[in-house]
């Protein structure tokens, strides 16, 4: 896998960059990760441009983010009608848009780097509840710069070292993931427990 990502990039250089970040942000399984490392190694060596390398990969991250909220918002009516057919769904939807409006801020902008694997997710979560776009397009801007700057700026710090840095920083994303998905069953664990509490003391005589 690494000597096709370094093939692809010797060959192609940026408009690579720039395509995988694109595809990551539109829910294709694409190593853009490891890509924009390798990206930042290249870079490090004079083999690519830093500034077109880093400009790159962060047009496509944004480009990407932003086509999946527009695609979710442009098809959103449809998807709704289907969640509107049943009230399970609904309720999902309406919960999400009432978290999105509380807390969307900070959801798009930790999406986009600190739970990269579910950007593309809260993108398309953003767009069906129709999420403010000029907001979502500012905070995934911010935490693009977080996302792409922390994997170029490593890769070309560490260019020989490119496969290990790929795979801690793989794991350390995964590890967040899961953490972030403890918590919130965790919360919402507590709810239904302080749901069912409160309707028991209600049946008491």
């Amino acid at each position: 896998m690494t000597e096709t990502i370094l093939d692809l990039l010797a060959n192609y250089g940026e408009v690579i960059l720039f395509t995988v970040t694109f595809l990551s942000c539109l829910c294709v399984p694409i190593p853009s990760s490891l890509m924009m490392l390798a990206g930042g190694s290249f870079a490090s060596t004079g083999d690519l441009d830093t500034t077109m390398t880093v400009a790159a990969a962060y047009l496509g991250a944004i480009t990407g983010d932003n086509l999946g909220y527009l695609l979710a918002r442009a098809f959103g009516d449809r998807i709704s009608g289907w969640l509107d057919a049943h009230p399970k769904r609904a309720k999902m939807r309406d919960s999400a848009k009432s978290y999105m409006d509380r807390k969307g801020p900070i959801s798009v902008f930790l999406s986009c780097w600190l739970v990269a694997p579910l950007g593309p997710y809260v993108n398309l979560v953003s767009g069906i509840t129709r999420y403010n776009w000029l907001k979502f397009a500012l905070w995934g801007a911010m935490g693009e710069v977080f996302w792409v700057g922390i994997y170029i700026g490593l890769g070309y710090s560490f260019s020989d070292q490119i496969t290990t840095l790929g795979t801690m920083l793989g794991n350390a994303s995964g590890f967040m993931v899961a953490l972030l998905a403890v918590v919130l069953l965790g919360r919402w664990l507590w709810k239904v427990s302080k749901a069912d509490a409160s309707n028991s003391h209600a049946d008491m005589p």
